[in-house]
C-alpha cells in the first residue's frame, strides 16, 4: 500500500483514526483511512496544480482496497435497486426516452438517443461543479473519474489501467493510428466495411506518410461468416503494420466474426484495431476474451449515455507507445492520467456512466438484449417477406440493427448510388416521418433498422407500408 509520505497525510491518519475509534494495527480500516487519503492528498501535483492527481494509484488498488468517493448529488432510484421492470416499445419510449411520439425513430445506430433520466443527471452533475468550480474540479473530479475507469473496466472485462475515457471512437482511433510511426510502404488492412470516417483517416495517413492501404473487398449479400474470415485469411501477409475491422460495420450491421479474424492477423504477428462504435449495449463485451490490441466503442450509441462519452482499450504492452492527441497536465503521470484530463471542458457524460451500468443491470442486461434481437430478427423477417426481398446476411448474424434489401422496382432504370437511396430516406422522412438510413451498397438499395427498447413491431410494420406506397408511386 502506497501513502503518500508527508506530514499532513500522516497527521489526517492519526486524526481519523482516533475520530473512526480505530486502532493503527487494524488492517483493513488502515487500508480504507490510507485510500481516503490518497484520494485527498495536496502534496502530489502530477497534474500541475490540482490537489487530486493519483490517478494510476488509485486504478491499481485491488479491488478490496478501493473506496469510491462520495457522491454529493442525488441519484435515480434505481441505483439501489437490484431490479427494475420495464414495459418495452412505445411505453418505454414514453418513460425512459425524449423521444418525439409522432416521429418513427428507426435509426438508433446513428447518433443513439439518451435516457432522459440519465440526461436529467448530468445536469445535476454541472449544476453541482459549478455551484464550487474549484472545489468540483481541484479536488473531486479526479477521485470521481477513476470510480467511473473502474466501473467501465468492470462490465467491459479488461483492468482499470488498459481502459481510458474519451470523447467518442473518433478520436480514439485518431488517437491509435496517427500515433504509430509508418514508413513509406507500410500495409495498413482494412476491408471494404470499414466506417467513412476512418476510411478518410487512413486516406490521410497514407498521403502524409506513404504507407500503403490494403482495402479488400467483401460481397453483400454475405452467406456467412466464414466468407470474412477466409477472406482475411487468404488475403492479409506478414508485416502488416496494422489490421483495421469494424465490430458491427455501419452500413452493414452485422457482428462481425472479430474473436476469429484477429486470431488469423495474431498468427501473422499483426496488431488490430477494432472499431466497436456500436458494440456498447448491444452486444456483451469482454475485452480480455476478445484479444485485441486495440478496441474503442461509444456510450452515446446502444448504451443511451449523453452525448460525448466512448473508452478506449490499450492492450499493456503497446501503452507506452501511445499518446492523447491533446497534451496537457497528465502528461509524464501514467498512461491513464495522460488521457483523462484535455482541458476544461463538460465532463459529465463520462460521470453519468456508472450509473447507466446501474440502469442496465437494473433492468437486466439478457433480458434488454434478448427484446432487442429478438425485435430485429421479427422486423427483418416480416419486412422480408412484405417487399419480396432478402437480407444483406442471415438473420443470425444480426444483432440490433439489419440491413433488408429494398423492392428492385423501387428504382428500375435509375442509377444505384448516394443520391438515389438519400432521396428515398428524405420521402419516408418528410412524408411519413420515419427516420430510417436507405443504403446504397454495390449497386442495391438497403434499408438499415435499428432495434431498441423503445421500438416495438408495429413501426416496422409501418415502415412496410410506406415502402410498398412509395413502390407503388
Amino acid at each position: 500500500m502506497l501513502i503518500p509520505s508527508n506530514t499532513t497525510c500522516y497527521d489526517e491518519l492519526r486524526r481519523c483514526l482516533a475520530y473512526w475509534g480505530l486502532g493503527s494495527s487494524s488492517l483493513k480500516s488502515f487500508r480504507t483511512i490510507a485510500v481516503f487519503i490518497m484520494q485527498n492528498a495536496v502534496a502530489k501535483r502530477d497534474f500541475g496544480s490540482f490537489q487530486s492527481s493519483n490517478v494510476q494509484e488509485l486504478l491499481q488498488l485491488p479491488e478490496e482496497e478501493y473506496v469510491a468517493p462520495d457522491i454529493k448529488i442525488e441519484l435515480p432510484e434505481f441505483v439501489s435497486s437490484k431490479s427494475l421492470e420495464i414495459e418495452f416499445g412505445l411505453p418505454a419510449k414514453r418513460k425512459y426516452f425524449l423521444l418525439e411520439e409522432e416521429c418513427t425513430f428507426l435509426n438508433h445506430g446513428a447518433f443513439g438517443a439518451v435516457l432522459s433520466n440519465i440526461l436529467d443527471l448530468s445536469h445535476r452533475w454541472q449544476k453541482y461543479m459549478e455551484r464550487q468550480p474549484l472545489r468540483f474540479l481541484d479536488k473531486e473530479i479526479f477521485p470521481h473519474l477513476v470510480y467511473v475507469t473502474r466501473r467501465l473496466a468492470k462490465f467491459v472485462g479488461c483492468d482499470p489501467t488498459d481502459i481510458l475515457l474519451v470523447t467518442n471512437v473518433t478520436t480514439a482511433t485518431n488517437s491509435i493510428l496517427r500515433g504509430i510511426k509508418f514508413k513509406p510502404g507500410d500495409i495498413i488492412y482494412s476491408l471494404n466495411l470499414t466506417y467513412g470516417a476512418v476510411k478518410k483517416l487512413l486516406k490521410h495517413i497514407a498521403e502524409e506518410t506513404g504507407a500503403i492501404i490494403q482495402e479488400e473487398t467483401i460481397i453483400i449479400p454475405i452467406e456467412g461468416a466464414h466468407q470474412i474470415i477466409n477472406k482475411v485469411k487468404s488475403t492479409i501477409k506478414s508485416g502488416t503494420k496494422i489490421a483495421v475491422f469494424d465490430h458491427v460495420p455501419s452500413n452493414a450491421p452485422f457482428i462481425m466474426p472479430i474473436k476469429e479474424l484477429i486470431a488469423v492477423c495474431h498468427e501473422r504477428s499483426v496488431p488490430v484495431f477494432i472499431d466497436g462504435a456500436h458494440a456498447l449495449g448491444s452486444l456483451p463485451i469482454n475485452l480480455h476474451d476478445i484479444g485485441a490490441d486495440y478496441y474503442s466503442s461509444n456510450a452515446h450509441k446502444w448504451f443511451c449515455s449523453p452525448k460525448g462519452a466512448a473508452f478506449l482499450y490499450v492492450r499493456k504492452e503497446l501503452q507506452k507507445s501511445v499518446r492523447p492527441l491533446v497534451i496537457s497536465h497528465g502528461f509524464g503521470s501514467g498512461f491513464n492520467s495522460e488521457f483523462m484530463w484535455s482541458g476544461l471542458k463538460d465532463y459529465s457524460p463520462f460521470l453519468v456512466l456508472p450509473t447507466i451500468i446501474d440502469f442496465w443491470e437494473a433492468v437486466g442486461l439478457k433480458k434488454m438484449r434478448g427484446y432487442m434481437y429478438n425485435l430485429t430478427e421479427q422486423a427483418a423477417n416480416m419486412l422480408v417477406e412484405r417487399l419480396g426481398t432478402r437480407l444483406g446476411a442471415p438473420v443470425s448474424m444480426f444483432g440490433t440493427m439489419a440491413l433488408v434489401a429494398l423492392p428492385k422496382r423501387l428504382y428500375t432504370n435509375r442509377e444505384v448510388n448516394y443520391d438515389l437511396a438519400e432521396s428515398i430516406q428524405k420521402k419516408l422522412s418528410s412524408r411519413f416521418s420515419i427516420e430510417v438510413p436507405i443504403k446504397s451498397i454495390q449497386g442495391i438499395l438497403y434499408v438499415r433498422i435499428s432495434c431498441h427498447i423503445h421500438n416495438e413491431i408495429s413501426e416496422y410494420e409501418y415502415l412496410a407500408e410506406c415502402l410498398l406506397k412509395l413502390d407503388n408511386e
